[in-house]
């Protein structure tokens, strides 16, 4: 008789105590977080360089995108689509020419290591009567950022090849 009143008043008390809970809703993955902005929706930087990502998950070339992240990574990046093989800077200016300033957009288009995967676009503006002017675009310096970007990621390929002979 004692033990099924302890029962009773243990079962009264718990079910009085947690009468009044409220269970909180679970936090909910959003999956992986960018390096570069710090919002969900990222992508795990292993997925860009493992072997089996490259031909099935990853719709560009993970050589080109690692070295034009490093080509352009002197300026804020304002948006970084990995599906869509896109890279957008802010606009940048020199420290000792304030009168001019760069936007650099850089697309990969392929998943294969070829020149025709790589295209940037450089957006010039200068400054003229407290007001941004668009001043057209820089091809030179565009053809100069496509040539840097297959050169590291030329360097990148050669790098993964040596350490996988060691």
């Amino acid at each position: 008789m004692k033990i099924s009143r302890y029962i009773l008043v243990v079962f009264a008390i718990l079910s009085y105590g947690c009468s009044g809970f409220e269970n909180p809703e679970p936090v909910k993955d959003e999956g992986p977080v960018s390096i570069i902005t710090g919002e969900a929706g990222g992508t795990k930087l292993s997925k860009f360089f493992s072997e089996a990502q490259q031909s099935d998950g990853m719709p560009v070339n993970a050589l080109l995108w690692r070295a034009s992240l490093d080509v352009v990574s002197f300026v804020p990046l304002e948006d970084v689509d990995t599906f869509g093989g896109s890279i957008v800077t802010d606009w940048y200016s020199l420290p000792t020419d304030t009168s001019h300033r760069i936007k650099i957009v850089v697309f990969i288009v392929g998943r294969e290591l070829r020149s025709d995967a790589v295209s940037a676009r450089v957006y010039v503006q200068n400054f003229r009567t407290n007001l941004w002017v668009q001043s057209g675009r820089d091809e030179e310096l565009e053809r100069n950022l496509e040539d840097l970007i297959l050169t590291r990621a030329r360097e990148l390929r050669s790098s993964m090849i040596e350490a996988t002979v060691e």
